[in-house]
């Protein structure tokens, strides 16, 4: 389903859409991706859902590697050479785009990233509907950027989640 993207809107290989406030954003499908740039984008995943949120589950489910999932970052330089700071994850579920995997690194946060980051995803689900599943304590934010709360809260690996749609 490569082409739900359209062309136009995510080129083949890694994608570099331009600075946004001083921040490298970036785009690609899994095939496109470095060895190292992948793990880094794991382990910073890893990090906040897994070790900071003490929640041990499978956080590696799979949908990565759909052909059609486009994960989205922003890139700063290092001393060891450029690492992700932020991350999500745009998945294709057939009548809707899914958003997840959202995450800051802890020594980045408060920087508007994760906005940036939303906005290419959106520019990326252009004339779509999006969903994700916040945590309920984020839901201000997502509202803010035109969500609205579609269910009752769950839990999800004991945190709390609110469903959420964009039009």
């Amino acid at each position: 389903m490569l082409n739900a993207w359209g062309p136009a809107v995510v080129p083949a290989g890694v994608t570099r859409l331009g600075r946004v406030s001083e921040h490298d954003v970036r785009v690609a499908a899994v095939d496109d991706l470095d060895v190292r740039t992948s793990y880094l984008l794991w382990q910073l995943r890893e990090s906040v859902f897994v070790v900071e949120q003490h929640c041990p589950y499978p956080e590696l489910d799979g949908r990565d590697l759909e052909p059609a999932t486009r994960h989205v970052w922003v890139a700063e330089d290092g001393p060891e050479g450029e690492r992700p700071v932020a991350y999500l994850r745009v998945l294709d579920d057939g009548d809707v785009f899914r958003v997840g995997r959202v995450v800051v690194a802890a020594g980045d946060r408060g920087r508007g990233l994760a906005g940036v980051l939303m906005a290419r995803a959106h520019e990326l689900c252009a004339g779509r509907t999006v969903v994700l599943d916040a945590q309920s304590y984020l839901a201000e934010f997502y509202t803010g950027l035109g969500y609205e709360v579609t269910g009752p809260e769950f839990l999800d690996d004991g945190i709390p989640h609110l469903p959420m749609r964009r039009a």
